[in-house]
């Protein structure tokens, strides 16, 4: 990666504060584009989603581990639940989508709280194993709220064996009345759903799959309490890659967390952070990480920098972690400060491995949270900070009443977050479509086949806030 005239300023920049300049290329489709990672932890392109209450669930992992991504587990689950989730990933379809399902005798209020759980909008009414008929928002609609779904499901429908052809479901629901086709097992079992589009997408994405060929997990572990013994549970659990994470990561209860977990040798990539440092990321790959988590208070729900002063931009933090890690043999993940196509693109140019979503995600249907509508019908959920007061009054209910009031003297982070569903882009296979697509094209731009060229090739400029503005499109015209 170079300046533009070979100047690089005396000063910090984030995202918004450069561009890349096009340059000579031979890449000829964006479809060309490798965009998988060399870090380790399996991605085929380079998103993990945050370990964020509000954003990563199950739905989540098994949606963008089958697109290629990561999901990290938040630190605050119990092991039980950790070890449900990573079995249902793992027995997860590579194709196939795990549908919701409703009985016949369910009610259609039953209905409309489970159709929104998946960006298709559609339920599965299953009797004694078998699929009898879906259920869509549109069939719910004027109807009374305890009638049975057996009396509005939609019986003509398309199905087809498990593992058809991604094509051949594609061209079985060209006419069809609902954009989904049930798939099912020999003995007439459901097996999943496919939609067009979900057709489409097997074809241009390869999930992000382990040894045994099953979809992918990550969870995160802090640095309180027994950590190696948590991260030992975890380990057996199932997941992937572990995560040491912490606010502060450039401190020494950090440094012997990574040290503690390291020794236990459990062959799966270690991450932790969080640094904005090259000292930092010396220290951390030093203790053992072979990722580094790179950000402070960049993040859409983080207060860290309004209330202390601490932290560092994204992009000029993200460019020296890597630099550093890279002559170690190590990488980094950027995290946090991402609002568009173009950051994911610009954090991967300058060194990072794989770059870390939160809140952006946080307002698409696979997120955790209940799907709520404003008072003009918009869809939305809630998103917040894992250091603000809603996490650690939830991370501290085992706490006394004495210790609990002093940690709420010592809150970061915003509680309560409107996250609007885009109309446009309500699922989070449409955000990576979104993400994939624009850094594809950077790509191509660059002359960069794949990711560790397009750090390389990248050339970069600095533009004033004026710049930026001008790149912004003007979707209501002059």
């Amino acid at each position: 990666m170079q300046f533009l005239d070979g100047q690089r300023p005396p000063y910090d920049l984030t995202y918004d504060d450069v561009f890349i300049v096009p340059s000579r290329s031979d890449v000829a489709s964006r479809f060309d584009v490798d965009l998988s990672t060399a870090d380790g932890t399996g991605t085929t392109i380079p998103v993990v989603v945050a370990n964020m209450t509000a954003v990563a669930g199950r739905r989540m992992a098994e949606t963008v581990a089958r697109r290629g991504g990561l999901v990290v587990l938040p630190q605050d689950l119990p092991i039980d639940a950790v070890k449900q989730t990573v079995g249902f990933i793992k027995s997860r379809d590579l194709v196939a989508d795990t549908p919701v399902v409703l009985a016949p005798d369910d009610s259609v209020s039953d209905a409309v709280a489970l159709i929104h759980k998946r960006a298709h909008g559609v339920a599965v009414v299953v009797f004694e194993g078998r699929p009898v008929g879906l259920v869509t928002e549109a069939a719910t609609v004027g109807v009374d709220r305890f009638a049975r779904v057996r009396d509005i499901a939609i019986t003509d429908f398309v199905t087809a064996p498990a593992h058809t052809e991604p094509r051949e479901v594609f061209e079985l629901l060209e006419h069809a009345p609902v954009d989904v086709a049930v798939l099912t097992s020999a003995d007439g079992a459901l097996a999943g759903v496919l939609t067009r589009i979900g057709a489409v997408r097997a074809g241009i994405y390869t999930p992000a799959v382990d040894a045994a060929g099953r979809l992918r997990i990550a969870a995160a572990v802090g640095i309180n309490g027994d950590v190696a013994a948590k991260a030992q549970a975890l380990a057996e659990s199932g997941v992937d890659t572990l995560v040491v994470d912490t606010a502060h990561g450039h401190q020494f209860k950090m440094l012997d967390a990574i040290k503690a977990v390291s020794s236990l040798d459990l062959g799966i990539p270690l991450a932790a952070g969080n640094v904005v440092s090259a000292e930092g990321t010396r220290d951390l790959i030093g203790a053992g990480a072979s990722i580094v988590k790179v950000g402070v208070g960049p993040g859409a729900m983080c207060t860290t920098r309004m209330m202390t002063g601490v932290g560092r931009p994204q992009f000029s933090a993200v460019l020296e972690c890597s630099s550093a890690a890279r002559e170690l043999g190590a990488h980094v993940w950027a995290d946090g400060g991402v609002r568009h196509p173009r950051d994911v693109a610009l954090a991967l140019a300058a060194g990072a491995s794989n770059v870390m979503i939160g809140s952006w995600f946080a307002g698409t249907y696979e997120s955790p949270g209940d799907l709520m509508r404003d008072r003009d019908g918009h869809p939305y959920k809630e998103s917040y900070g894992m250091a603000s007061k809603r996490a650690v009054a939830a991370r501290t209910t085992a706490d006394s009443a004495f210790d609990r009031a002093r940690k709420a003297l010592f809150e970061e982070g915003i509680s309560t977050s409107r996250m609007a569903l885009d109309p446009d882009r309500g699922g989070v296979e449409d955000l990576l479509d979104h993400i994939t697509s624009g850094v594809r094209s950077t790509c191509t731009y660059v002359g960069a086949n794949t990711i560790s060229e397009l750090h390389e090739r990248v050339v970069l400029g600095v533009q004033s806030a004026a710049g930026f503005a001008e790149g912004h499109p003007l979707p209501t015209g002059w």
